[in-house]
């Protein structure tokens, strides 16, 4: 039996041999020493990626939420030096189609400021810089998780060059996508450096900033807390409530915008798009994307921009609901057996792809290839972590396990260089959506509005003819058409405008009947909206067809359905001034600029109506704003030349007639000659 003493020694030895294996461990994640090798190979990957997206650079915008966005955003276009704070505020106050990410918008109103709307080919490298930004994250990120230099190059390789990434980074208005996933990552990186380090406090602050960058960038940050507690999970190898109760601020901000942005997207009418389906059958939908969402990873086949939903639910939507099973079959097993890369990966893609399911039936597709963005990396760590173990314990299959990933890779960079010519503009966008879906309405009259605006009427009229035959009673289409027919000057080609819109308003009052009976305000109120617009495109084209009353009338009906709707106050005005009701235009001008008070052009026309109306002073006011907010519009000079005359002001009068002389204005004669009289 032992002694006191012996006992005594044998403690203090397992306690040595427990420090030195604490010590060892600290050694594990002691701070990393800078291998050049690490820069090299994530450069040469940031190349290979950035030759794979040189295809996307060059592409227009496109006619499918790129106007709402920013090119037709007030925000974005009306933004300068005067009303930059403001406009800012607005931005991060207002939501867009019922989507918050006011980083995002912000980031597109600097570029309209910087490169303006003429050259999108800036606007798409943004997005392609941001997208090899993460890349390049990424492949720190697979060092920094144990992954060997090959299997993190391709670990981030299937990140930067996957077919699916296309959407994310090819489409502008997807430039959330690639900025969330910029701060998204950088907190990830930064939380690794802050558990296999040193738990440094500026580690934290760099977390808990890019966290709250990422959310204002898109709403799908909320998950990065569950993020890092899978991340403690492949570490430790359990789930420490202590550690999960420290993410509780994470958690805290995740809620507070999660149920923001639930909020907006009821107020869109979002949350009630799919209301052909149950509740019941949209599980089915959930698990049938989630299932595609799977395959798509390995085998990225018939890539669409957007997938309609079905017209009834097909039986295997049904039988997907196994892989919901299988998933949870196999993460129990991970946990139980300590795979820890499967239960990291498996976990990381399920949150971060569960919540974009449309299992609430938000949205106009059912399935997205850009809802997998900041997702797939937990599949494809699995597949980089098991290509590392092939190649370290079976030697002899290393040479080919490296150059089927790599031949993968190529394949995949491929894909991706062809799939980006689709977004070239929205013609062709819209064509490929029709290649596989020849029954949805969506693109034929998204296909038909690019051929109109570009002056290919016959185009547009055969799109715009087979998306009604598709959908007999939706009055948007109508409204479309209409406005093909409406760019046109003869008298038989308006009246085929007028034809429509009359079909465009009786539909939309018939659905707004039917909304306010079913109780469904929020798409009541959003019809509303519309019929405003169908209104007011009616009164112009009674104006084009010179009958004022008529105009007056559908202008008037469309300020009734919406006050705010600010095209109805332009065009009325318009209609006034022909009348020569000077009162009534000036007034509807001045309601106008209190919606849009930086267009310049219309405190020019405030200006000239207060000419006409023998109010100097005000005419001297509103042309100073118009010259401030574009000093570039020689006719703006004009109208201060005549205030500035009638105020006995001849210097300045004069000095403005000259700087109108200078920019080209063909002034008449008989006016220099009042003007240089004095």
């Amino acid at each position: 039996m032992a002694s006191k003493k012996e006992k005594k020694a044998k403690k203090k030895q397992e306690n040595l041999l427990l420090e030195k294996k604490k010590s060892s461990k600290k050694t594990a994640y002691s701070k990393p020493k800078f291998d050049p090798k690490n820069l090299i190979a994530a450069l040469g990957l940031v190349v290979f990626t950035f030759l794979c997206f040189t295809t996307a650079i060059n592409n227009e915008f496109v006619n499918w939420d790129d106007d709402k966005n920013f090119y037709e955003n007030d925000n974005i276009t009306s933004l300068n030096d005067q009303n930059f704070w403001t406009n800012t505020k607005k931005i991060f106050q207002d939501d867009v189609i019922g989507g918050y990410n006011p980083l995002t918008i912000w980031t597109f109103a600097i570029e309209h400021q910087v490169h303006g709307l003429d050259k999108p080919e800036r606007w798409h490298l943004d997005n392609v810089i941001l997208h090899l930004l993460c890349t390049f994250l990424v492949f720190f990120i697979g060092r920094k998780m144990g992954l060997n230099l090959w299997a993190s190059i391709f670990f981030a390789g299937l990140f930067g060059v996957h077919p699916m990434r296309v959407e994310s980074v090819a489409w502008v208005t997807e430039r959330k996508d690639v900025l969330f996933g910029f701060f998204y990552l950088l907190a990830i990186f930064y939380y690794l450096k802050y558990i296999t380090e040193e738990k440094k406090k500026l580690y934290m602050a760099i977390i808990a900033l890019s966290f709250v960058l990422s959310l204002f960038s898109k709403i799908q940050a909320v998950i990065l807390p569950i993020s890092m507690i899978l991340l403690d999970y492949y570490f430790d190898g359990k789930l420490d409530f202590k550690k999960i109760l420290l993410k509780t601020p994470f958690f805290l901000g995740s809620i507070a915008i999660g149920v923001w942005g639930i909020m907006k997207l009821g107020d869109q009418g979002s949350l009630e798009s799919q209301a052909d389906y149950n509740q019941l059958q949209r599980i089915f939908i959930g698990s049938w994307q989630y299932t595609v969402y799977l395959v798509k990873s390995i085998v990225p086949y018939k890539m669409s921009p957007l997938y309609p939903y079905p017209p009834s639910i097909p039986a295997y939507f049904y039988v997907s609901i196994l892989s919901f099973i299988a998933s949870a079959g196999i993460m129990v097993w991970a946990y139980m057996k300590k795979q820890k890369a499967i239960f990291f990966g498996l976990g990381f893609f399920i949150a971060n792809v569960f919540f974009l399911l449309q299992i609430l039936g938000a949205g106009q597709g059912f399935l997205a290839d850009r809802f997998t963005y900041i997702a797939y990396i937990g599949l494809f760590f699995i597949f980089s972590y098991y290509l590392q173990k092939l190649i370290e314990h079976r030697p002899s299959l290393s040479k080919v396990a490296m150059g089927v990933s790599a031949i993968a890779l190529m394949a995949y960079g491929f894909l991706t260089y062809n799939q980006n010519k689709i977004w070239k503009n929205s013609g062709t966008l819209w064509s490929h959506v029709i290649k596989y879906y020849k029954k949805s309405t969506l693109p034929y009259g998204n296909r038909a509005n690019y051929y109109r605006d570009n002056g290919q009427k016959t185009l547009a009229l055969r799109d715009y003819n087979e998306r009604i035959r598709l959908k007999e009673d939706d009055p948007g289409v109508f409204n479309s058409r209409a406005r093909l027919f409406f760019n046109s000057t003869n008298q038989d080609t308006l009246r085929l405008a007028l034809s429509d819109y009359n079909k465009a308003i009786d539909l939309k009052l018939a659905e707004i009947t039917r909304f306010k009976n079913a109780g469904a305000p929020a798409k009541a109120g959003a019809s509303s909206t519309a019929i405003a617009e169908y209104y007011v495109n009616r009164g112009a084209t009674f104006a084009k067809l010179q009958n004022y009353d008529q105009a007056l009338i559908n202008l008037n009906e469309g300020v009734k359905y919406n006050k705010n709707f600010v095209n109805a106050y332009n065009n009325r005005s318009v209609i006034y001034n022909l009348r020569q009701q000077y009162p009534e235009a000036l007034a509807d001008i001045d309601t106008y600029l209190t919606f849009k008070k930086f267009d310049a052009n219309m405190w020019y026309e405030k200006s000239r109506l207060h000419n006409i109306l023998g109010q100097p002073n005000e005419s001297l006011n509103a042309a100073n704003t118009a010259i401030r907010y574009n000093n570039k519009k020689g006719l703006f000079y004009v109208e201060r030349c005549k205030a500035y005359f009638s105020l006995n002001k001849f210097a300045e009068a004069k000095q403005d007639l000259n700087t109108a002389k200078q920019m080209g204005v063909n002034l008449d004669q008989n006016f220099v000659n009042i003007i240089n009289s004095k």
